[in-house]
């Protein structure tokens, strides 16, 4: 990673979200990531002895690099990929990844000790050159623990500025929690969750939670448990989700659970007008990773 060397391709400027930290607090103003120019939002812990005090512009990041040959294709559909980065195996990757993700994030905290996570990137084939051979693009990752005591099947999570409000963060967060039932165990992310994290994982998880509910055939009313082992979500994140939703039964059941009437979930369905299609097609995992997950 280096703040000097432009990229010889022309350079797209494009206007990012106003930064949610004053900008005499940034230690790096803007970014260029392939072609595109965008601003940044807060500090990072760049090394002064890399960036100054004040840097105008971050070229050669290194998300740009060729992900092939760092990471483990492990879903393909439509254009762009998952590729799994194991942390341990290509530190300097992960610490400038995490770097570089800082700039976008206030939250986020875990720079050089990335040994115990993998990080799956969003990469999409943007055709430059040579259609048969298009250039990998990163526009987007999550990290997850390697082993967590607590089922977190996230750490952090970030689509890069000129991507988001595209869909991809359910792409990412559907594979993590794909992840979780590959593990067999129900899971959620890391918490506290950032502002931002909240409103995605709000609508993510209402989706989620109304596509499952629905598919329960010759069930009038579902149980708390029953939405949690569907959805391989963690039941407190189930039961908040619902009750935003104003859909839980007012009538507890015998069981101490909550009742879920599937009429209300499709007036919520239709009064919101969600899209319920699957963010991600599990089918898409490559054969030989799921095969790791069903020997184990």
């Amino acid at each position: 990673m280096s703040p000097a060397h432009p990229p010889v391709s022309p350079i797209v400027a494009i206007k990012s979200k106003a930064s949610l930290s004053k900008t005499a607090d940034l230690n790096v103003k803007h970014v260029i990531l392939g072609d595109i120019l965008f601003g940044t939002w807060y500090p990072s812990f760049y090394p002064e002895e890399l960036v100054g005090r004040e840097l105008e512009r971050l070229y050669n990041l290194c998300p740009n690099s060729d992900v092939r040959t760092l990471g483990r294709l492990i879903y393909t559909r439509d254009g762009y990929s998952i590729y799994e980065v194991d942390g341990e195996e290509h530190q300097l990757f992960s610490q400038n990844l995490s770097l570089f993700a800082k700039l976008f994030l206030d939250n986020k905290s875990v720079f050089f000790d990335v040994a115990s996570f993998n990080y799956y990137l969003l990469v999409q084939d943007v055709p430059v050159n040579n259609p048969a051979r298009p250039e990998s693009r990163i526009t987007g990752f999550f990290s997850k623990e390697k082993i967590s005591w607590d089922n977190n099947n996230l750490a952090c999570i970030l689509v890069f500025p000129p991507w988001q409000r595209k869909g991809f963060g359910k792409i990412l967060m559907g594979i993590s929690y794909q992840l979780s039932k590959l593990e067999g165990r129900v899971g959620g992310p890391e918490k506290p969750l950032s502002e931002l994290g909240r409103v995605g994982y709000a609508r993510f998880w209402e989706a989620r939670l109304a596509a499952a509910i629905l598919k329960m055939r010759n069930k009038a009313t579902v149980s708390l448990q029953e939405i949690s082992d569907r959805c391989w979500m963690l039941p407190e994140d189930v039961i908040t989700t619902l009750n935003d939703m104003a859909i839980v039964g007012s009538k507890p059941r015998s069981d101490g659970g909550v009742a879920v009437s599937k009429a209300k979930v499709r007036d919520w369905v239709l009064s919101n007008n969600v899209d319920l299609t699957p963010p991600i097609d599990e089918e898409c995992f490559a054969a030989e990773y799921v095969d790791e997950f069903d020997a184990g």
